[in-house]
């Protein structure tokens, strides 16, 4: 079967659109990829959006953005894993053209959540939750990530600041990012007076909602190397899935479906995990993070939030993550947050990543998680 490879990538803003709609933001991604890899037309397009039927009342999307992009005709549909379903839309053209049935696809992920407000945008936000037994008691993704928190800092002893290095981190490369949603630096002390949201997750620990698109065209090795100077191997892919709910696994402070995701890619890709020069993660709230970077194998257990109190994650530490601000400054657009990652790592491998760029990178491993780790999808890109 073919190599696949990444030979364009585009991208709005992240923030909160209120004069462009979901169509129109996906419009604007997906010329942006097309005049990135030079061409006008694609066999194929994979779309992932978490909230377009809750939050937009919108569905049917492969036809409603082909039309408006100008691309009818082609194969079109929409892949679903709630925060994870932009991951599962490169991971669905991957494996569309690594059969050899597509030879050119356009990868899409789009979000419009932010027109929506208060409770309502609350209940269309959660929609990726156990309806029966969680939704129906008032549970909300916060207050799983709360619940988290309070017991991985009651088993490792752990003050609340002990989590801001990952915020710290964030908000000093979404400083320096064009398409960030915010671009102010938050100061060492000022994580743990935040205000609260759901305690301990504050203001400063919860990723913004936020509306986007993102694009990437994929198409075979061999045709890359001919259309694109700096083409982007994906040379992993690798999906998991953990029990649905936390309450039905018998350890909580450990991400399954990361473990295993990750372990199947970094094989996939021949490499090791001390072969990654850049890391982006789904560090939707920072204990997230920590949980993430003990479960890929970063850190020992009860010690992924060393890697930010140490300064490891940082731009010119040995594991930069949040390159681009993550989904804490960046902005989180929830569905198409995996394609965000895949072209911001794209950007970094080909040197493109500005006063973001990690030097000397040339493999990058991204993951996106859906719900509280019920879903894991990673991928590892190399040049």
């Amino acid at each position: 079967m073919p190599d696949v490879a990444i030979i364009g990538t585009g991208l709005t803003p992240v923030g909160e659109h209120w004069q462009t709609g979901l169509r129109g933001l996906a419009a604007d991604a997906i010329h942006a990829a097309l005049a990135d890899a030079d061409i006008q037309r694609v066999d194929a397009l994979y779309l992932g959006s978490a909230y377009s039927g809750t939050a937009s009342s919108q569905l049917h999307l492969g036809a409603l953005v082909t039309d408006y992009a100008g691309l009818t005709g082609i194969e079109a549909y929409t892949t679903e894993a709630a925060e994870a379903s932009g991951a599962a839309a490169l991971r669905t053209a991957y494996l569309a053209v690594k059969s050899g049935v597509v030879q050119t696809a356009l990868v899409l992920g789009v979000e419009k959540s932010t027109d929506t407000l208060a409770g309502a945008r609350v209940r269309a936000l959660n929609a990726g939750l156990d309806a029966d037994y969680e939704l129906a008691h008032g549970v909300t993704l916060t207050a799983l990530a709360a619940m988290l928190m309070r017991r991985y800092m009651y088993e490792y002893g752990l003050p609340l600041d002990a989590f801001e290095g990952f915020t710290i981190n964030a908000h000093a490369n979404g400083a320096h990012c064009q398409h960030a949603m915010f671009r102010n630096v938050i100061k060492a002390g000022r994580f743990a007076t935040a205000p609260m949201i759901a305690e301990p997750v504050s203001l400063f620990d919860n990723a913004p909602d936020a509306d986007g698109a993102a694009a990437l065209v994929l198409t075979t090795w061999d045709r890359a190397a001919d259309r694109v100077p700096q083409p982007v191997r994906i040379t992993g892919s690798a999906v998991a899935t953990d029990a649905f709910t936390l309450n039905d696994r018998d350890d909580p402070l450990t991400f399954r479906a990361v473990t295993r995701s990750t372990q199947q890619a970094l094989a996939q890709a021949g490499i090791e995990s001390f072969d990654v020069d850049l890391f982006e993660l789904h560090d939707a709230y920072t204990v997230f993070s920590a949980l993430t970077l003990e479960a890929a194998g970063f850190a020992a257990r009860g010690e992924g939030w060393m890697l930010a109190h140490d300064h490891a994650i940082t731009l010119t530490g040995s594991l930069p993550i949040s390159t681009f601000g993550g989904l804490k400054a960046r902005g989180n657009p929830a569905g198409a947050t995996g394609v965000y990652q895949a072209v911001e790592a794209c950007l970094q491998l080909r040197g493109q990543a500005g006063s973001n760029q990690v030097t000397g990178a040339t493999t990058a491993l991204i993951q996106n998680l859906g719900g509280v780790g019920s879903t894991a999808i990673t991928h590892v890109l190399q040049i």
